[in-house]
């Protein structure tokens, strides 16, 4: 009878242990999809709020009291360091429409103004590529509303582009197009109301590629000609609004003959004007990154040399 018991008992034993073994197994199946799952679950909520963040813009031009941003194939300003943006109403493809089109990472120089009281692009619009219209998109209240006004009716292939204002009210802008080979037509519009009106001033009959050019003041503005293999500088001054246009005489000593060759738009400096003369593309004098200096007392009909100025130095005119 014991011997019975004995056995009764063991087989009891050998029981428990199966069943504790299976519920073990059991356990485990159970446990650890289920923890695959909350696994699975926090990296789904991670990549949400990830994706529900919204893409960092970052600004082009960095340091700027105006920054802007071609991020994502869309035009944004910021007049805060980058803190708000605000959305440009221009699709950024016709920002580089033209002979010329830059590089697509930046907006093309000088096409563009960036102020905190006046903010606008200068570019072309139109289906029909041997007439297109010239246009000013701007704002003058940091991108609340924006405005568009037409600078020229119908142009044919815009190739240089710049535009900028001296004050509130008046500003210029200068293209060029139609090329061919080494010739084009270039004018000159200005505006005496902000931008919301533009007119066309003179030709001046010059059909050299136009290098730059510029306003010092409401009257007195200069063209800058030649940019493929120039031997002297050529540059054209106007004293009464762009009605008419004259070839500045431009005295080179006889050591800078053919050195100095494409004349940089002209400042104002007190009492007089001053210039600088590049090298142009080809250069090797000295490097081929000084410059020459010369000043005009005549209100830019007339320069002579002053002196040669440094690369560093010339960064900072």
């Amino acid at each position: 009878m014991k011997r019975y018991l004995l056995l009764g008992a063991g087989v009891m034993v050998i029981a428990l242990v199966i069943m504790a073994v299976i519920y073990h197994q059991s356990s485990n199946q159970v446990t650890l999809p289920q923890s695959a799952l909350l696994n699975n679950s926090q990296e789904n909520s991670q990549e949400e709020l990830e994706q529900a963040q919204p893409e960092q813009i970052q600004p082009v031009n960095i340091d700027e009291a105006v920054s802007y941003s071609l991020q994502n194939d869309q035009l944004n300003v910021s007049f805060n360091n980058g803190e708000d943006w605000v959305a440009v109403p221009v699709e950024k493809d016709q920002l580089f429409v033209g002979e010329y089109n830059g590089n697509g990472q930046e907006l093309i120089e000088n096409s563009y103004v960036l102020m905190e009281d006046r903010t606008g692009f200068l570019y072309s619009e139109g289906t029909n590529w041997e007439a297109q219209q010239i246009v000013f998109l701007y704002s003058i209240d940091q991108g609340e509303t924006w405005e568009k006004s037409v600078v020229s009716e119908s142009f044919l292939m815009m190739r240089f582009r710049k535009v900028d204002f001296l004050n509130d009210e008046f500003g210029y802008a200068i293209i060029s197009g139609d090329r061919t080979m080494s010739q084009e037509y270039s004018v000159v519009f200005l505006t005496h109301d902000g931008g919301k009106n533009w007119e066309e001033t003179t030709y001046t009959e010059v059909t050299r590629l136009i290098s730059d050019g510029g306003f010092v003041d409401e009257s007195t503005g200069f063209l800058s000609f030649g940019t493929i293999n120039p031997i002297e500088p050529t540059l054209y001054v106007t004293e009464d609004g762009g009605n008419t246009w004259n070839q500045a005489s431009i005295h080179i000593p006889e050591k800078y003959y053919g050195v100095f060759v494409i004349a940089e738009p002209p400042v104002k400096e007190e009492e007089q004007l001053k210039v600088l003369i590049n090298q142009g593309p080809n250069g090797d004098y000295a490097g081929g990154l000084v410059k020459g200096e010369f000043i005009s007392s005549d209100n830019g009909k007339t320069w002579n040399f002053s002196e040669e100025v440094p690369p560093d130095e010339a960064e900072h005119e």
